[in-house]
């Protein structure tokens, strides 16, 4: 793979994982922000119990991953398969998301609001999508 290449890779994932930790850090804060726990019966306890440990696996998961795709393509340590491997991952959780904004829309109050989510799902998943094809079909030096 030429140097153009390989930068394209190293952009596009550090892009992509930027977003994504951001994502996942501003996540942490959603169910406060948005008072998710008011609209459930505060008897419920194990519902808020459950909804909160979702959401922290879900938000340490992107961080997670958005820091694991930068060290593989960015680290000396690592090699094509495992960063295939990672970026594979990666592109499945995020086509997910875009399923899911598809399927069930959240923001649909405000058109603006659901069509940026999906574009925005549907702009990261390519970061990763095309760099994992990149990387696949072509020698990535690592």
């Amino acid at each position: 793979m030429d140097l153009a290449t390989n930068s394209l890779v190293k952009i596009l994932v550090m892009i992509g994982s930027s977003v994504s930790i951001g994502f996942g850090i501003w996540h942490f804060f959603v169910p406060r922000a948005w008072n998710w726990y008011s609209y459930i019966d505060t008897r419920a306890t194990e519902l808020i119990a459950a909804v909160r440990a979702i959401n922290a696996f879900f938000s340490l998961s992107l961080v997670l991953f958005g820091i694991v795709n930068i060290l593989f393509v960015y680290g000396d340590k690592s090699n094509r398969y495992s960063i295939i491997v990672m970026l594979a991952a990666t592109c499945v959780l995020w086509l997910t998301r875009v399923a899911f904004q598809v399927i069930y829309p959240q923001g649909s109050l405000y058109p603006s609001l659901q069509y940026g989510m999906l574009a925005t799902f549907v702009i990261i998943t390519l970061y990763y999508l095309i760099s994992l094809l990149i990387v696949q079909f072509q020698k990535f030096p690592v």
